[in-house]
């Protein structure tokens, strides 16, 4: 029996003194793919949040790897997460590899100079998602299908254990969106991945996750 890797108890979180989400209870084993709709609006990205600890829950409880999150407490670390982004800048000053390396500074710290295992690590990463080719390249004059590589990458680098993401195929044509899902599914067998994916589009998911 697979462990269970996110456990969500009866939990509630309130925003602007309204109650967004209300006793959600769900579990996430490893290695599983679960997909996550519902329309604009309806409390996914507050979710996601409230699993990464970047907002409070009124109620319930979160636990993951086991571990139960306090108010002081976070396994940032042990997450990779894709927010939700509709195309970086043209003019965005920096490289793909410096975009990756950003997923690596959890374990780097502050005012220290990436290492030689963190520089592997994005270089493993950016092999995985299959744009090592592209490492110096301006991340703004990127394709809107090969960003979405880049932050894939990049969460990479703080996790191979648990990605989460938020609309990571949003402003996609289809043949992107397709080839998106596809390294996912491949990532996720390779990599014995847990994968937890936000969307508004039902369709999309149905026909890729384990789980709705």
């Amino acid at each position: 029996m697979s462990a269970v890797v996110i456990e969500l108890d009866d939990v509630s979180v309130d925003r602007g003194g309204r109650r967004v989400l209300d006793g959600i209870t769900f579990n996430v084993t490893q290695g599983e793919f679960v997909g996550l709709v519902g329309p604009n609006g309806a409390g996914k990205t507050t979710l996601l949040k409230a699993i990464l600890a970047l907002v409070p829950i009124a109620g319930g409880r979160i636990s993951l790897f086991g571990r139960t999150l306090g108010p002081r407490t976070s396994d940032r670390r042990s997450i990779g997460y894709v927010p939700q982004r509709a195309a970086i800048p043209q003019r965005f000053p920096a490289s793909v590899e410096d975009v990756v390396m950003m997923g690596r500074y959890a374990e780097i710290g502050m005012l220290r100079f990436p290492s030689a295992v963190d520089r592997r690590e994005v270089a493993r990463s950016l092999e995985w998602v299959g744009i090592t080719d592209r490492a110096k390249r301006s991340v703004g004059e990127l394709s809107g299908g090969e960003q979405r590589r880049v932050l894939l990458a990049q969460a990479l680098t703080a996790s191979t254990k648990l990605l989460l993401l938020d609309e990571p195929t949003i402003g996609l044509d289809l043949p992107a969106e397709q080839e998106f899902y596809a390294l996912l599914r491949r990532l996720q067998a390779d990599l014995d991945l847990t994968v937890l994916i936000v969307s508004h589009d039902l369709v999309a998911l149905a026909g890729e996750a384990d789980q709705l």
